[in-house]
């Protein structure tokens, strides 16, 4: 019996969503799903491309590989896209945004970091496991008095031994909007700027030319999956990030098996330890095209717009929202407190009425997408109006 040829791959048209309404065709999470800052359900385009990868990979035969290993690039051509064209060669792709961070962390031969406190735990461990074996040495950042990071904050901080600054795009506590672009004018051109975007790219409009290292995973609001990420690398990064975790796939003439070191890849392929999934990366790539395709101007308006209607539901009812005042601070994330009520007793009320949260011992924290309705803050009205007095 002959072998069964390799079927080629049919994508998703890229062509126009038509509108939210339409972007929001491509999910299928529950009504008041209200968690996308710890996961994104991902979308019909992802569990398609998945599923039609791996059928493919199953009737593997010659040229199998060959076409299955495209999907790189693929993804990588659109999250420079989303970069806003940067080229394809600075971007390179990730399991996850921790990994970047390593990068950058276990890739600094001296100096000191500085680091915001409270920072998610993935911006404190790789500078941590750096400074332990006598690369550079973190130095923590104090947030104001409301959890935000500043540039006037960090200016305040630098010293002559600082080489570089790392922050989160977004704060995973509160939702506050780093100003990076304030803070690489204070830093200066000099200095490396880290930037950890899991929980705004896809999401929020930010300069992302101003960072010389943005990391991010796609399981967030990129809805993408698990094991999705890319890393953007500027000149810049590029000349002072020392290669020390580059693997076999990092490295010139990666075909080329002659037992010798060869010297790492040009641009971002550097930071490769070695080879992903080409179904994860397909599967990534379609997450991204979905984004670019319906435009991060429109979803991010469509979240500040539902943002808005969560923080005015929070407090009609007497709640504390933890999140910045102006809207040009804040992303997609909404914190508060019940004051007369524990959290955990909230998160039932919610989860009740059908709202999935982020529950933490001092907080909960709501975060809507591009395919939230008004019928989530509905939900979360019932759900708040119906705590004990």
């Amino acid at each position: 019996m002959a072998s069964p040829r390799s079927v080629p791959v049919s994508f998703p048209s890229p062509g126009a969503t038509g509108g939210l309404a339409g972007y929001a065709e491509h999910f299928a999470e529950s009504e008041g799903y209200l968690d996308f800052g710890r996961f994104g359900p991902p979308s019909r385009d992802v569990l398609d491309t998945t599923r039609l990868l791996l059928e493919q990979s199953a009737r593997a035969d010659a040229s199998t590989v060959d076409e299955l290993m495209r999907q790189e690039l693929r993804a990588r051509e659109a999250a420079a896209e989303l970069l806003g064209g940067v080229p394809v060669e600075a971007v390179a792709l990730l399991p996850n945004a921790s990994t970047g961070l390593f990068h950058a962390a276990f890739g600094l031969p001296h100096g000191t970091v500085l680091v915001p406190a409270r920072e998610f735990p993935s911006n404190a461990y790789p500078w941590l496991r750096a400074a332990r074996l006598g690369r550079v040495r973190p130095v923590t950042l104090e947030p104001d008095a409301y959890g935000r990071v500043t540039p006037e904050l960090v200016r305040q901080a630098l010293t002559a031994e600082t080489v570089a600054v790392s922050v989160s795009a977004v704060d995973y506590r509160t939702g506050y909007r780093a100003d990076l672009g304030g803070i690489r004018e204070v830093i200066g051109p000099d200095r490396l700027l880290v930037v950890d975007a899991i929980q705004g790219m896809g999401v929020t409009d930010l300069p992302w030319a101003a960072a010389d290292l943005v990391v991010t995973g796609g399981q967030k609001w990129l809805r993408s999956g698990w094991s999705t990420g890319f890393l953007y690398a500027s000149p810049l990064a590029l000349e002072r990030l020392e290669p020390t975790l580059t693997g076999w796939t990092g490295v010139q003439d990666v075909g080329v098996f002659d037992s010798q070191e060869h010297p790492p890849a040009v641009g971002a392929a550097r930071f490769s330890l070695t080879n992903l999934s080409p179904v994860t990366a397909g599967a990534f790539a379609a997450g991204l095209e979905l984004v670019l395709r319906t435009g991060v101007d429109r979803i991010a308006a469509h979240v500040a717009e539902r943002t808005a209607q969560l923080i005015d539901t929070v407090r009609s009812v007497g709640g504390v929202v933890l999140s910045p005042e102006a809207e040009q601070e804040r992303a997609g994330i909404v914190a508060f407190t019940m004051p007369r009520t524990e959290p955990v007793l909230v998160a039932a009320s919610l989860a009740e009425h059908g709202v999935t949260a982020t529950v933490r011992p001092d907080q909960l924290r709501l975060s809507a997408h591009g395919s939230t309705t008004l019928a989530a803050v509905d939900r979360v009205h019932r759900a708040l109006t119906s705590l004990p007095v």
